[in-house]
């Protein structure tokens, strides 16, 4: 990661980003117009960002027509931290649905559930969108809310 800056270095980046099971926050162009946001689950691995969704999900087309993103994954509650960044994104049939069972397994522990069911159905189509970061930035700001953050 030649381009990451703020509070981490790679190490603690990538243990973050392993640990981490809140979604990815995508930001791209819809229709080379407005700018669209959502949130998706995601892997990341080789250093890269993986997502999963339906082949016909409007994000599918907006990449399709300008591939730069902006992403965000950062904690919910405080203390504060994440990882922000940009980058360009590649979308790519997924027949097998490999990364949706793993992103299954990771986020709700497995495929037995009436969500996964619904989201690995014979019927449904599913694409890998994948996310090449180009610049990250990390930030902490657990010294700053010493208050907030879990006791030890």
């Amino acid at each position: 990661m030649d381009r990451l800056a703020g509070a981490w270095n790679e190490a603690e980046t990538k243990a973050f980003l392993d640990s981490a099971t809140v979604p990815l926050r995508l930001s791209c162009h819809a229709n080379g117009e407005s700018l669209w946001m959502l949130s998706l689950w995601f892997l990341y691995r080789d250093d890269a960002f993986w997502c999963a969704t339906s082949a016909n999900a409007d994000v599918v087309d907006y990449l399709a027509d300008d591939d730069h993103v902006a992403f965000e994954i950062s904690t919910n509650d405080p203390p504060y931290k994440g990882v922000r960044g940009n980058g360009t994104a590649t979308v790519e049939a997924d027949p097998e649905k490999a990364l949706l069972r793993e992103l299954l397994e990771r986020y709700l522990g497995g495929t037995d559930s009436d969500l996964a069911d619904r989201l690995l159905s014979p019927e449904r189509d599913e694409v890998t969108i994948r996310i090449d970061p180009n610049r990250l930035y990390t930030w902490d700001f657990t010294d700053r809310m010493p208050e907030a953050s879990p006791n030890e």
